[in-house]
């Protein structure tokens, strides 16, 4: 198989590469990078020293790919599905890498925040910068609400490699902090992403490892149970 992908299964950056590789219909194998041992990360090392994931190998091309929308950038160029995850107009592309980026700088990253503080120690707690994490979702939340307006996708009207980001980031984000009342647009948003089949597939197969996940006592009971429980 020419596709291989060193990931995690709780990792939501590799949780936005699945729901790409399985929008599109890709074949592939997945390597699992365990942090905890050494000797898994090893073929990760070997082809991307700094050592985070996700990474695509190509092997048919010879091809290292790091990054998450870079990987999907390269997908739809190298191995496309039915319909291309940036969309060709180059107007609606930048508002789709637009939105893509906006997921990751202002929802996956203050989310990431909040789940590091909890695993430290209590000495080590950053207080402030929780905080600081807190308003930059709940303006991030605000911005979505409006984007969302009349809209059932992130940046057009279908889906796109920003609604591959959405999914993962809004997943983690609504546990560490919850959707605010009366943010409906946001909401049924949500619930389209994870109606998705791509989507559901993602997280069907990261449920087994979701007891690893700090804040899993502030997990939605809907979201530990598999479909139709």
């Amino acid at each position: 198989m020419d596709l291989l992908l060193y990931y995690h299964p709780l990792a939501s950056f590799c949780h936005k590469v699945l729901i790409a590789l399985y929008e599109q219909g890709n074949e592939f194998r997945g390597e699992l990078v365990e942090p905890g041992n050494p000797a898994s990360r090893e073929p990760l090392l070997d082809i991307w020293p700094v050592g985070k994931m996700p990474v695509l190998h190509d092997v048919g091309r010879g091809v290292a790919v790091p990054e998450s929308s870079i990987i999907i950038e390269y997908l739809d160029r190298h191995h496309p599905g039915d319909a291309a995850l940036v969309p060709a107009d180059p107007d609606i592309a930048r508002e789709t890498r637009l939105w893509d980026r906006f997921f990751d700088l202002y929802v996956q990253q203050p989310m990431q925040k909040f789940v590091l503080d909890r695993l430290r120690g209590e000495h080590e707690r950053d207080p402030r910068g929780v905080a600081e994490a807190a308003a930059t979702l709940d303006t991030a939340y605000d911005m979505l609400e409006a984007q969302l307006e009349g809209r059932a996708w992130a940046a057009c009207d279908r889906f796109t490699l920003a609604d591959c980001a959405a999914a993962p980031a809004l997943f983690y984000a609504g546990i560490v902090r919850p959707f605010p009342p009366g943010h409906h647009n946001l909401a049924r948003y949500f619930e389209r992403l994870m109606a998705r089949s791509s989507v559901r597939h993602t997280y069907d197969e990261a449920r087994p490892y979701f007891h690893l996940f700090p804040y899993r006592d502030a997990m939605p009971e809907h979201l530990l149970a598999p479909e139709g429980r």
